[in-house]
């Protein structure tokens, strides 16, 4: 598989990566790690593809300004069930725009939406040699039925694993009928992600981390 850019330095996804170790302790069953649960893809991935896929979807190619919505980088690391990165795993996000829709027909169809189009909607990337990936998007926003969330799907050599993030905080996640299906605290506590304040030179707006771990 080759390697696609992510518009962001490897030096900041090595420190990236390093940080996520210190933030997000995973843990452990047995002589593993528990497992990302899984979740529904949902009635919104892609039906075609951006021609503009990567893992910036602020900036989209051809629009003078960036998308509307608060600037954030999400990061992790992939791993297999012993903690072992994962390379060159295939992660694709997609998600609603700023003000609630998708890039996709159906949302158009139920909801008369139009999706900014200075926002990407979807991207992928692959994750380096020690399992790191990082991709800067918005902020996800609430829509009818459903509190902020990411979706994911990660695909690797004998993995493959659908799910989604949600952000720490939210009062929609006591009530969101997607979350509320995991009912194990610790396997639910897995997908939800503090968004903090970011600085530095490479980083402004919000920054999560996110480690997924791939289960059999």
């Amino acid at each position: 598989m080759a390697r696609q850019r992510t518009g962001l330095s490897r030096r900041a996804v090595v420190s990236s990566t390093a940080a996520a170790a210190a933030l997000l302790p995973l843990p452990g069953l047995g002589a593993g790690l528990v497992p990302t649960p899984r979740q529904t893809a949902g009635p919104f991935y892609p039906e075609v593809k951006p021609l503009d896929s990567d893992a910036d979807l602020v900036r989209v190619a051809g629009q003078a300004e960036p998308a509307a919505g608060t600037v954030t980088d999400v990061l992790g690391r992939v791993l297999d069930p012993e903690g072992k990165p994962v390379v060159d795993a295939l992660v694709e996000i997609w998600q609603c725009d700023a003000f609630g829709h998708y890039h996709h027909p159906l949302d158009a169809a139920r909801r008369g939406g139009g999706a900014d189009p200075r926002f990407q909607g979807y991207g992928r990337t692959v994750s380096a040699g020690d399992g790191g990936y990082r991709f800067r998007t918005i902020r996800p926003v609430a829509y009818p039925g459903r509190t902020p969330h990411i979706h994911f799907a990660v695909t690797a050599q004998g993995f493959a694993l659908t799910t989604q993030m949600y952000v720490a905080g939210e009062p929609l996640n006591e009530t969101d009928f997607i979350l509320s299906r995991i009912r194990d605290p610790q396997e639910r506590a897995r997908v939800i992600v503090p968004l903090e304040p970011a600085g530095g030179a490479e980083t402004t707006g919000l920054i999560g981390v996110f480690d997924i771990v791939l289960g059999a």
